[in-house]
């Protein structure tokens, strides 16, 4: 499933599964623009571990 489209050529920026843990994105989340704009990302990534792990 498509979650991120670049707004300036329309191409595919991030991706999940719709079923397993698994999510991507293709850019650097941390470089910018603001210090806390890419947390949702790292929050998501740390859930996914964490039930991972307790399985």
């Amino acid at each position: 499933e498509v979650t991120h489209i670049n707004l300036n050529d329309n191409c595919v920026e991030g991706m999940r599964h719709r079923t397993l843990p698994i999510f991507s994105v293709q850019y650097h989340p941390e470089a910018a623009p603001g210090p806390h704009d890419a947390q949702h990302h790292f929050r998501r990534f740390i859930e996914l571990m964490q039930r991972a792990a307790a399985v």
